[in-house]
C-alpha cells in the first residue's frame, strides 16, 4: 500500500483561530494547502487556489497509477528477481549483504518448490497487487471521482483504495464534512491519532464509520512522539479493546522532528527519531496484546541525504535537506536499515529467530 498517486494535498495550521494563513516579514498570505490547490511559492499569485490544480493532479496520479500497474503486473515483482531488486548503493553494505543472505534462503526455497513439482512461473509468485492511500480533504477532488459500483450498488471514491481522515477532519463528527462522505462509500478507512485523541472521540469516529464493526473496514494510524505514544497509546488501545473494536493499528514514526528552514520549503528529519517511535510502538503494542499491522513510511528508493543518521547514511546537517517541498524521506539505505528493524521485531514476536 503506498500514499501516492493522489497525496497533493495538505492540512495547514490555523492561524489564532482564523483562515489558515502564513506571515513572513510582515506578509500575511494564505497557507499552502498543497500542490492541487496552491503553490509553496510565497506570493499571493502563487497561493491563490486554481481549481486547474485539480486537473494536473488527477492527470499525475493517472500516469503513476499506470507505472505501477506495470510494474506489479510486468514481472518486476516476481520473487525469483529477489537478487535484483536490491540497490546498488547497498551492495558493500553490512544491511545489503543480510538482504543478500536473505535473498539467497528464498532462491531455496523457490528451488525446493520446483522440485517438489510447484510451478513458480504461477502468477502467485510472478505478480503482486499494489494498491494507494491518501488524506481525503479536498471533497470536489474526492467527490468528482466517486462511483457506483453497477453490481452491488456501493459507492466507491476512485481515487484512492484506502482514504485518510486527519484528527481535525473527525474531531467533531457532528458537523465534519469529510465523516459525511468517507461514512457514505466503502473503502477502506484509515484514522490518524496525535497525542491530543481523547479515547472516548475515537470510539465516537470508529462507531460512526465502521457501525458494523468489519474488519476490513478501518485502520488508525499513530502519529505521536516516542514518549507520547508509551504514556498515551496504552490508554487508548485498551479502550478499542474494551469496546471490542476490530481496527488495525499503523505506526507512523515522523512525528514532529522535521525541521523547516527559513525560506519554509526545505526540510529535515532525524533518522533516530523514526526508529524511537518505532521501538516505542512496538513495546506498547506487545504490552497491550494487540497486532501491529503496518507502518507508514516517507520513502523512496533513490539515494537521497534528507534525513541524519543511521548506521548505513553518514549525512550530515547541512546535507540533510529535502528541497522538493515534500517531507524528508528515507533513502533506499534507511530504508533497507529499517525494514531489518521492522522484521526482526515481527519475528521476536512470533518465536522465530533474527535473520543472520
Amino acid at each position: 500500500l503506498g500514499r501516492m498517486a493522489g497525496q497533493f494535498v495538505r492540512h495547514p495550521s490555523s492561524h489564532e483561530g482564523g483562515p489558515p494563513s502564513e506571515v513572513r516579514d510582515g506578509v500575511t498570505l494564505p497557507a499552502y494547502f498543497g500542490d492541487m490547490i496552491n503553490s509553496a511559492r510565497f506570493d499571493a499569485e502563487s497561493r491563490r487556489p486554481d481549481p486547474n490544480n485539480m486537473v494536473e493532479a488527477y492527470h499525475q496520479s493517472s500516469q503513476t497509477l499506470n507505472i505501477l500497474r506495470a510494474f506489479s503486473a510486468g514481472g518486476f515483482a516476481d520473487i525469483s528477481r529477489l537478487h535484483s531488486w536490491n540497490l546498488d548503493f547497498a551492495e558493500e553494505t553490512e544491511e545489503g549483504s543480510r538482504y543478500r543472505n536473505f535473498a539467497a534462503k528464498v532462491d531455496e526455497s523457490l528451488r525446493f518448490n520446483r522440485a517438489i513439482g510447484i510451478d513458480t512461473s504461477a502468477p502467485v509468485f510472478e505478480k503482486t497487487d499494489f494498491y494507494i492511500a491518501h488524506d481525503c480533504l479536498c471533497l470536489p477532488y474526492e467527490g468528482a471521482l466517486t462511483r457506483q459500483d453497477s453490481i452491488t450498488g456501493n459507492w466507491y471514491d476512485c481515487s484512492a483504495h484506502l482514504l485518510v481522515l486527519d484528527e481535525p477532519t473527525y474531531s467533531d463528527l457532528g458537523s465534519s464534512a469529510h465523516v459525511e462522505f468517507v461514512g457514505g462509500v466503502h473503502n477502506p478507512l484509515a484514522l490518524r491519532v496525535t497525542d491530543r485523541c481523547d479515547p472516548k472521540k475515537i470510539i465516537a469516529a470508529i462507531e460512526e464509520l465502521n457501525p458494523v464493526n468489519d474488519p476490513s473496514r478501518l485502520s488508525i494510524i499513530v502519529h505521536m512522539s516516542p514518549d507520547a505514544i508509551r504514556s498515551k497509546l496504552p490508554r487508548l488501545v485498551r479502550a478499542v479493546q474494551r469496546e471490542s473494536k476490530n481496527v488495525l493499528w499503523i505506526a507512523d514514526p515522523s512525528y514532529g522532528d522535521a525541521v523547516e528552514t527559513e525560506d519554509g520549503i526545505f526540510l529535515s528529519r532525524d533518522f533516530e527519531g523514526i526508529r524511537s517511535q518505532l521501538r516505542a510502538f512496538f513495546d506498547v503494542l506487545d504490552m497491550t496484546g494487540a497486532h501491529p499491522g503496518g507502518v507508514s513510511l516517507d520513502m523512496t528508493g533513490e539515494d537521497v541525504a534528507e534525513l541524519k543518521g543511521g548506521v548505513l547514511c553518514d549525512v550530515d546537517d547541512e546535507q540533510a535537506i529535502s528541497s522538493d517541498g515534500c517531507d524528508p524521506r528515507l533513502g533506499g539505505r534507511q530504508a533497507l536499515e529499517l525494514a531489518f528493524l521492522i522484521a526482526e521485531r515481527m519475528r521476536l514476536r512470533q518465536g522465530l529467530p533474527l535473520i543472520e
